[in-house]
């Protein structure tokens, strides 16, 4: 009886039971809850398309409305409240009605709730069922239409009904039942959001599609016996199947979304310069090569254009949600060691300082730096060779010479000036920089071939639409600069990659931890890592064979044929080897010395005097001297004609043993070593 005398009591107080200035005064003293309702951030592409949506605290769906199809606005009226326009918050011949149906029926028949009634409702969670609730309802409506519009109040509706679960309001319902904005709905979409928020948890489409289906045609019957809606179109939409299933919100670029999120927490809609095209494709991309890599092995990918500044897509692992690969680790971001990348930086700082140029004859031989000797990839040494095939056959000798001649500090300040932060272990930069000897991200390596791809000039990669680009300092002259990409340009595109242009280079950590490939063309620029974010090795991993393809298949998703590079700076230097300056014909390093010319063998491991732990095998390594290669332990040949500087021992034993190796010139090393249990 207490529903009752609601009903009743509303339908005096508008009948002229009470003197209208206490109206007024009882009205004017009601303290209003927050009428500022939170929503979820939005983080979206380029074109408004939502790239991620997150929840607000409460974990509840709940969405900014934005553009809302008008047919279901004035379904939702005309089923609720017909005369939302016309009442002032409470429609007292609605009231009238729904309590004399209720006194005759002994129970509730229909609802006298206006749309204002169901705000007030939903912004102090109040009941429905209790007295005091209905009049709080009645008064919260009453105060609401004086100080807001009736838009203002329709839209507090669209954000705060309820449809069932954690959903609230009508983007986070059509987005999660139809995958889509409310901005275009079907009328049999509509009939169904319309009818929701009455009884959104027994309505469910996705748990009670049976009880929805019948909940929208009860809506759409209304229409029809109210004329807003002709009987053919009513068939029609009854003929659309109930969605059984809620779709996933977008996640799209979730790594890069969660951190602007994070870093502006107040921003309920955050653009970026992502492609949404671009960003679903490369996300498939990854996930795709992905399928035939182990199960701890990761990928990341990031695009931008060279020419603004703007990322374009950002993928920072293969799948977020994935605990084996540690997919919530964004891998654009993590530091790594960046193998050979780093190589055509050392090339254009020494073009650019008049040490070298592309067809400089250098020396690709056995040479120690000091007490550091590096080796090719390899193993192999090319004699004396152009610079332009030492830095395609990505040979590291050659580089090292270049590296000692410039300064690896120069280089490190090189990598800074693009924008990037080399983080140096122990703080002193040595040669092995120019190997992938220091830590960079991907988010680096792409700045450094961004400002390479124009001509020597950096540029602030970043998200932000119509961010500054900050330009800084020139790393290099634009003629060095050109001259690089020209040598990089002319790799070929790695097997079965589409045969687009693009000036590329491959790199691969030591131990294989690391592939990287990273390219440009005359707009573009891209790279491509994979390994496993924990460090571990991925044996047989090589940035040629892995992360190049990738490479090519990004730009290929990107645009149907590459930008052409730019032309050659006019007073770039394009000659022969013989028809160069003679200081450039031959470069020769400056502190580095040669090995003999036997180039004798050496035992890398075991080095002489070790001792090493028995196993079923004993790794052999061998430095220098000429294969194939035969090795003996105490004396006695086990390993004949053996072209590979890495192999094993089988059954070594335990104790003293002499190892010995001989090389194709009858050449030999020997270490002795202790095999303990």
């Amino acid at each position: 009886m207490k529903r009752h005398a609601a009903f009743l009591l509303a339908a005096l107080l508008f009948t002229g039971g009470l003197a209208r200035d206490a109206v007024d005064q009882w009205i004017d003293r009601t303290d209003l809850p927050p009428l500022t309702v939170a929503t979820g951030t939005e983080v979206v592409a380029r074109d408004g398309t939502l790239l991620r949506a997150f929840t607000v605290a409460d974990g509840r769906w709940r969405l900014d409305p934005g553009p809302v199809d008008p047919g279901f606005v004035a379904m939702l009226i005309a089923y609720e409240d017909r005369r939302f326009y016309d009442h002032p918050g409470v429609d007292p011949l609605a009231m009238l009605r729904a309590g004399l149906q209720a006194l005759w029926n002994c129970h509730v028949v229909s609802g006298g709730s206006t749309l204002t009634m169901q705000v007030a409702r939903l912004l102090e969670d109040s009941g429905t069922g209790r007295l005091d609730g209905k009049l709080r309802q009645i008064r919260v409506a009453l105060a609401l239409e004086r100080r807001l519009t009736k838009e203002d109040i329709l839209g507090l509706y669209l954000r705060l009904a309820p449809y069932g679960g954690n959903l609230e309001g009508i983007r986070a319902a059509t987005l999660s039942y139809f995958g889509k904005d409310p901005r275009r709905l079907t009328p049999a979409e509509a009939a169904l959001l319309v009818s929701l928020p009455q009884s959104p948890e027994t309505r469910r489409p996705d748990r009670f599609p049976e009880t929805a289906a019948k909940a929208r045609t009860r809506v759409l019957d209304r229409m029809v016996r109210d004329g807003t809606m002709e009987d053919d179109r009513r068939s029609a939409a009854l003929t659309e199947p109930v969605q059984k299933a809620r779709h996933a919100f977008p996640a799209y670029a979730p790594h890069l979304a969660e951190r602007l999120a994070r870093e502006r927490p107040d921003a309920h809609r955050i653009e970026t310069t992502l492609d949404a095209r671009l960003q679903a494709s490369l996300e498939t991309l990854a996930a795709r090569a992905m399928r035939f890599s182990g199960a701890r092995t990761s990928l990341a990918i990031l695009v931008a254009d060279h020419r603004t500044g703007d990322i374009l897509a950002s993928v920072g692992s293969p799948d977020w949600t994935n605990a084996n690969r540690a997919g919530f680790i964004d891998m654009t971001r993590a530091i790594r060691s960046p193998g050979s990348t780093l190589k055509p930086f050392v090339y254009a700082l020494a073009f650019d300082e008049g040490l070298a140029h592309p067809e400089t004859l250098i020396e690709d031989r056995p040479t120690a730096f000091g007490t550091y000797a590096p080796q090719n990839f390899d193993r192999q040494f090319r004699g004396t060779i152009t610079a332009r095939e030492a830095l395609q056959l990505s040979l590291n000798i050659p580089v090292v010479s270049l590296t000692e001649a410039i300064g690896p500090a120069r280089l490190l300040a090189a990598l800074r000036q693009s924008g990037g932060h080399p983080d140096l272990p122990g703080g002193q930069p040595g040669l092995a920089v120019a190997l992938g000897g220091v830590g960079v991200t991907l988010e680096d390596l792409v700045q450094a071939y961004a400002a390479l791809a124009r001509l020597g000039q950096p540029i602030r990669l970043h998200t932000t639409p119509g961010a500054p680009e900050a330009v800084g300092q020139r790393l290099f002259g634009p003629e060095a600069a050109w001259l690089t990409a020209d040598i990089l340009a002319g790799l070929p595109p790695p097997a079965g990659a589409p045969a687009h242009r693009i000036a590329y280079k491959t790199g691969t950590s030591y131990g294989h931890r690391d592939a990287w490939a990273l390219g440009f063309d005359g707009a573009h620029v891209a790279g491509v890592w994979m390994g496993r974010a924990d460090g571990a090795s991925v044996p047989g991993a090589f940035g040629g064979d892995l992360a190049a393809p990738i490479l090519f298949d990004a730009f290929a998703r990107l645009k149907p044929a590459p930008d052409p590079l730019p032309a050659p700076p006019p007073a770039t230097l394009i000659l022969p080897t013989a028809r160069l300056p003679q200081p450039l014909q031959q470069f020769r390093p400056r502190g580095a010395a040669f090995s003999s010319a036997t180039d004798a063998p050496e035992i890398a491991f075991p080095p002489n005097g070790a001792e090493v732990e028995a196993g079923p095998t004993l790794a052999l390594k061998v430095r220098g001297g000429t294969p194939p290669f035969t090795w003996l332990a105490n004396g006695a040949p086990l390993i004949l004609a053996d072209r590979a500087r890495e192999t094993a021992l089988r059954n070594p034993g335990q104790g003293y043993i002499t190892l010995s190796v001989i090389d194709a010139k009858g050449q030999s090393a020997t270490a002795k070593v202790t095999l303990r249990p």
